[in-house]
């Protein structure tokens, strides 16, 4: 292997063991965070430009250069390789050939501790925003179905097990909230990423007389980092980030494991279209769900990032150290799981899902998800709610144990257990009356949930 000349001092008298040199590098994922290497390396170069380090003509031809870089590496002319060991020094090493010794100079007042840490939210300040995007494009499609699905009952569950029939638009706007939960959290880190490192130096500032202030303005930060020691330690941001990415991709596994549940023969409340499923290799009737099982896994691999992230930190002394290398992986991973997953979750909802309202209705009315309505008639007639509760409960066991349901008891067998039972008791236990009388702020009534609908659509204008 071919020895370039070192991104370090002539202190050491021979170059890297080529194994240590592979194993050292970077270059190999960092190579993502070229452009936003270069973007802030025109800034600190104006900036040195600015407060006479360098001069006016010297700060031009190095944003130029720079530039050249970046179409270089557009139209894949500039290929970083292991000699360069990390995106840093291979831009550095090419803007030399490019323009010459003023390239040198583009190093003055910074390091590649300050420079890396600027490029990591550089890079996490956009995949962020592209992030937010991918959500309300799943927001989207949840709302589209809600508002197709308002007055089709779903049997909801707690436990797993038949609690009250809902609206089906009031389960999918479940997974809406979550979801703008997660938006609000992308934007709460946001603006704590968009803070400039810039400046720090290694670890203690610089002598030269840089304007901190004017990188950070050029770049689009909000703020300054205050303190150099934190500036280029501090990884908070993404760890704060992969929290963020856990929840989004855990709420998604949610959602595919119902469709998971849903789609099985058991169930039989959708049915997945070919365009998002896949077959058995040896049982043709088979049709797998295969994106909500891939997005259920793939939550463990998000999950995996954030631990790593918080075991890599959690032993480090200021400033910074080689292990902090490790972080990037974890970052540009997470950050391509997590899209990959709304993309997926996103299409399967819009185009690869079509739920089952005969078969939903049907299983709404197959069960006792209607008992707690009984006692709520017997209530709204004075009766104590315990005192309904417990009798309703005697009522339930009498209908198991002769193989009915509370709808096929006369109005007879109803008085039976209390005197105030009238025929309006049938209407009352009918599955929409059930799900239209839980008109209460955020509940599953029917109007209410055209309200929600509403309110959610107005949301992503």
């Amino acid at each position: 292997m071919s020895q370039s000349p070192q991104p370090w001092s002539q202190r050491f008298e021979t170059a890297l063991h080529p194994a240590i040199a592979q194993f050292n590098a970077s270059i190999g994922f960092d190579i993502n965070l070229i452009e936003y290497d270069i973007t802030g390396s025109q800034a600190h170069a104006q900036m040195l430009a600015k407060v006479g380090i360098i001069s006016a003509e010297e700060g031009d031809a190095l944003v130029k250069g720079l530039e050249q870089i970046r179409q270089e590496y557009r139209q894949g002319q500039f290929n970083p390789g292991l000699d360069d060991e990390d995106v840093h020094f291979a831009v550095e090493r090419r803007l030399t050939e490019s323009i010459g010794d003023i390239g040198k100079k583009l190093h003055t007042a910074r390091s590649r501790n300050d420079q890396v840490a600027t490029d990591v939210r550089l890079y996490l300040r956009d995949r962020i925003r592209q992030i937010q995007v991918d959500l309300k494009a799943w927001q989207a499609a949840l709302i589209a179905q809600a508002e197709r699905h308002i007055d089709t009952l779903i049997p909801g569950y707690t436990h797993l097990q038949r609690a009250q029939p809902l609206s089906l638009a009031h389960h999918l706007l479940a997974y809406f909230e979550m979801a703008q939960r997660d938006w609000q959290r992308l934007d709460e880190i946001y603006h704590r990423v968009n803070i400039c490192p810039l400046g720090s130096g290694a670890l203690a500032g610089t002598p030269f007389p840089i304007d901190r202030h004017f990188t950070a303005e050029l770049l689009q930060f909000e703020a300054v980092g205050k303190n150099s020691l934190d500036g280029v330690s501090d990884r908070d941001f993404a760890v704060e980030f992969l929290c963020a990415a856990s929840l989004i991709v855990m709420h998604l596994s949610r959602f595919s494991e119902e469709v998971i549940l849903w789609s099985s023969q058991e169930f039989s409340f959708v049915t997945l279209s070919d365009r998002i499923s896949t077959g058995s290799s040896i049982m043709p009737q088979k049709k797998n769900p295969d994106v909500p099982e891939l997005v259920r896994g793939k939550t463990g691999r998000v999950f995996g990032h954030l631990q790593a992230m918080l075991t890599l930190l959690k032993g480090l002394p200021l400033a910074y150290n080689k292990d902090m290398q490790e972080d990037k992986e974890c970052l540009f991973d997470a950050v391509i799981t997590v899209r990959a997953c709304l993309e997926a979750m996103t299409i399967l909802l819009a185009e690869g899902i079509e739920f089952q309202p005969q078969r939903l209705s049907a299983a709404v009315a197959e069960d006792f998800s209607n008992a707690t309505d009984v006692a709520d008639y017997l209530a709204s007639k004075g009766v104590p709610f315990r005192e309904a509760y417990n009798l309703v409960g005697k009522l339930v066991k009498t209908c198991v144990s002769e193989g009915i349901l509370l709808k096929d008891l006369s109005l007879e067998r109803w008085r039976s257990f209390h005197p105030l039972f009238e025929m309006d008791i049938f209407e009352a236990i009918a599955p929409a009356q059930v799900v239209a009388v839980r008109n209460s702020y955020g509940g599953t009534g029917f109007e209410q949930v055209r309200q929600q609908v509403i309110a959610a659509k107005n949301l992503l204008v």
